[in-house]
């Protein structure tokens, strides 16, 4: 990485394109944060945990969020803010993963990170006071991205997960097409700077074609999780999110899509509070759904 690279990159860390975290919930709700360290394949990922109270006294569900940030900025505070309306609404325990970034941490090291921890949790269910078998996945942006490769990963490792639902809000998921030949709106991230997102994250230019990358040129989508797909009109990664939607029902899984009109590409964590909370409130709305639809035991 040269000079000038570190300095776009410190630059784009400093000012985050996608992850401003401004808008904070209207209400606000009673949980437990705490911090953890899970081992992973890739060393100790931090993680902040948010648990409702009252304390059940039986397991709960539980929700693996991943942040936004292109890949290379962006952290688990960025989400901080919405973790606690998760776990209240949803009545489910959020792990938010502070998963490594790129250029330093290249493709395929958050995917498989991401996909330890929830593997660790899954298998680590009492450390938690979870139920294992109501585990959902879900991100922001790149995040989104995060939580579809995780589902295929699963699905190419056998299913080890028992994934009840994945929340993929407004991702990218074609990382081969060159942004400045996507839809184009005066809101959207930059062609340029998107560009840079994939190149910083992708170790070469095959790998934008590796599904774990580009979930669009996954061969198979049957029997990948239900699905909440989240889009914004004004966002130039709405039509690939949209395709992506349409091939998961045309493979048989089930999906909830939304389009939310003349907002850009972020707007769950900066802009208007009414259409953010929709979102948010949607999310909580289809992981109870996701829950509530599996046996207690």
């Amino acid at each position: 990485m040269n000079e000038e690279q570190q300095e776009m990159i410190t630059q784009i860390r400093e000012n985050p394109v996608d992850t401003d975290s401004g808008l904070k919930p209207s209400s606000s709700f009673s949980v437990q944060r705490q911090e953890v360290f899970i081992p992973t394949s890739v060393g100790e990922t931090r993680v902040l945990i948010y648990t409702p109270e009252p304390d059940p006294g039986a397991p709960l569900p539980v929700f693996i969020n991943m942040h936004g940030g292109g890949f290379i900025a962006g952290n688990a505070e960025g989400d901080d803010p919405w973790c606690p309306l998760i776990a209240h609404e949803a009545r489910c325990v959020v792990i938010n993963i502070d998963y490594r970034l790129a250029p330093e941490h290249k493709f395929p090291t958050a995917v498989h990170e991401c996909y330890d921890v929830a593997v660790w949790v899954h298998e680590h269910p009492e450390e938690f006071g979870i139920h294992a078998e109501k585990l959902a996945i879900g991100g922001h942006s790149a995040g989104g991205n995060l939580a579809a490769a995780v589902c295929l990963l699963n699905k190419q490792r056998g299913d080890q997960l028992s994934i009840v639902l994945q929340i993929l809000d407004y991702p990218p998921l074609d990382l081969h097409t060159d942004p400045a030949l996507k839809p184009s709106f005066p809101e959207a991230i930059p062609a340029e700077v998107a560009r840079m997102f994939n190149a910083m994250y992708l170790d070469n230019p095959a790998d934008a074609q590796n599904p774990l990358a580009s979930p669009v040129f996954a061969e198979s989508l049957e029997g990948l999780p239900e699905a909440l797909i989240i889009t914004a009109s004004k966002d130039s990664l709405a039509a690939e999110a949209r395709d992506y939607a349409d091939r998961l029902k045309q493979q048989g899984v089930k999906v909830h899509f939304k389009q939310y009109e003349d907002v850009p590409h972020g707007f769950t964590h900066h802009g208007d509070i009414a259409l953010a909370e929709d979102a948010w409130y949607l999310m909580c709305d289809k992981l109870k759904e996701a829950f509530s639809s599996v046996d207690p035991e």
